[in-house]
């Protein structure tokens, strides 16, 4: 997938509202892979509205929503197993972890869907962390800050053209939030693949081609 394209889209709740100030709801836009865009936003804005839209998790939505042209409407459940399987990954904001599940368990969720990483190299990303010593301790007794590098480790477990973020580094401090941007640009790098992170003020330290208002 080479880009994203976002055409008079804009959430059904605000269908009703008069007039609308956005770089991206309403408007005719395009992300492309390999490019970083960072989408600040106010809280109730529609940030991750947004996320779930492009990630087919809801359609409550008007306008069109594109991959490489095609309509994502039109995409069938196989379609959506494929994307997500080796197109789009998604770190949502309120991260999705199993709690009663390990730091291990819920990467290993992904990782033996993809197979895309080894053990060896997921150790070193949560050593890199400072978490490592968390491997076998459930998600649910650790703090948020370390459940949202957990689910970072999870997101990269896997094949991707773009990688979405959702507030990824609300409960982190500035040096994990330095490790996340390091990591993360290693990994894209290597995929050629596009970021796109969203945020309500704290956000990723990145090379941004473009930042846009929600």
């Amino acid at each position: 997938m080479n880009s994203i394209e976002l055409q008079q889209t804009l959430p059904a709740v605000f269908a009703g509202r008069d007039f609308i100030v956005s770089d991206v709801w309403h408007q005719s836009l395009q992300l492309k892979r390999g490019e970083a865009y960072l989408i600040e936003a106010a809280s109730g804005t529609g940030k991750s509205s947004l996320c779930s839209y492009i990630y087919g998790y809801r359609n409550d939505y008007q306008g069109i929503v594109s991959f490489d042209g095609k309509n994502i409407r039109n995409f069938s459940v196989t379609d959506w197993v494929e994307i997500r399987k080796h197109s789009i990954s998604m770190l949502f904001q309120e991260l999705r972890l199993f709690t009663e599940l390990t730091a291990w368990e819920n990467i290993q969720l992904k990782n033996s869907l993809t197979g895309y990483k080894s053990k060896q190299e997921i150790k070193a990303w949560l050593e890199m962390f400072g978490i490592a010593d968390k491997w076998d301790t459930p998600v649910g007794k650790m703090s948020f800050g370390q459940q949202q590098r957990v689910a970072l480790v999870r997101a990269l477990c896997q094949p991707f053209d773009f990688i979405f973020l959702d507030e990824p580094i609300s409960h982190l401090d500035e040096e994990n939030g330095r490790l996340m941007s390091k990591i993360l640009v290693e990994e894209t790098d290597k995929q050629g693949a596009g970021i796109i992170v969203t945020s309500i003020g704290k956000h990723l330290e990145l090379n941004y081609t473009k930042i846009l208002r929600l």
